[in-house]
């Protein structure tokens, strides 16, 4: 299988999780030879051309890096609807929690692009009236476009403990990446409700994705990525699969051989694929 490929990253990945010298010796093996070193902004800057759509929580790991490069890598991934996270970016948003040093904004980004208007219902009715008539998806969309700063997200939280906001704008604040958690609890549970924020990719943290989350083959295609997309996150995903690969691939090359034969057109999640490498082996 040649390095430079989808499952080839995806599986060194994994090989990295075990020791090197047997890592070493399956790569071998299995025609996998360590990848070339690269140049680290040079990598980003492809990124938007190598991944396709992202979970929202992969979008905020990345957000969370306060990396003006990572920043536009972002911009370019988000869909063209999603101004409220542009308007962050160009704002200097900080995603880190606890910092409150505005983030550099990318020459380019700031040269080239201005912040998207402010929809005229807002302007005219305030932020919280605006939320509190939006009866569609589309208002909701509109005026949620606004809360983009952390005193907007208490503003929102404090104006649906006073009064339930409609389910519209619940919906699609909760489905957003920078949502905070206490506010998306504070929505409430429902099955309907439950079902679009883990469609949205909503997680609670890196190894939730790296374990439960698939298919394997594009977690693994992201996670390989991770040095570069969340570095400061990505040892959370590392730490919950290292004894999974381990228990149940090891040293193992036929255990491997199996895992890269059923990477392509394995559905489940990376948890379910490493097991059934193990047990077919």
């Amino acid at each position: 299988m040649p390095a430079d490929t989808t499952s080839g990253r995806a599986v060194g990945f994994l090989l990295d999780l075990i020791d090197s010298w047997d890592a070493d010796r399956v790569r071998a093996r299995a025609g996998l030879p360590r990848p070339a070193p690269e140049d680290l902004r040079e990598a980003r800057r492809r990124l938007p051309w190598e991944l396709s759509a992202l979970p929202s929580s992969v979008v905020l790991w990345m957000l969370q890096e306060d990396d003006p490069d990572l920043n536009a890598v972002v911009w370019r991934l988000l869909p063209d609807q999603d101004t409220a996270l542009r308007r962050a970016i160009l704002d200097g948003v900080p995603f880190s929690p606890g910092r409150l040093l505005a983030v550099e904004v990318d020459p380019v980004l700031r040269d080239t692009y201005r912040e998207p208007p402010v929809p005229d219902r807002v302007a005219r009715l305030g932020l919280v009236p605006a939320l509190r008539e939006s009866t569609t998806m589309a208002a909701a969309r509109e005026a949620t476009s606004m809360v983009y700063r952390r005193e907007h997200w208490q503003t929102v939280a404090e104006a649906d403990r006073e009064n339930s906001l409609p389910g519209y704008v619940r919906w699609a604040l909760a489905i957003r990446a920078d949502c905070p958690p206490s506010l998306r609890a504070q929505f409430g549970a429902h099955r309907k409700f439950d079902f679009r924020v883990r469609q949205a990719g909503i997680m609670t943290d890196p190894a939730e994705y790296a374990v439960g989350h698939g298919p394997a083959l594009d977690v693994l295609k992201v996670l390989s990525l991770g040095h570069m997309m969340f570095p400061r996150r990505i040892a959370e995903a590392e730490n919950a699969l290292r004894p999974l690969v381990r228990d149940h691939l090891g040293t193992r090359e036929e255990a491997w051989a199996a895992l890269t034969q059923l990477l392509q057109t394995f559905h489940g999640t990376t948890e379910e694929l490493v097991v059934t490498a193990g047990a077919i082996a």
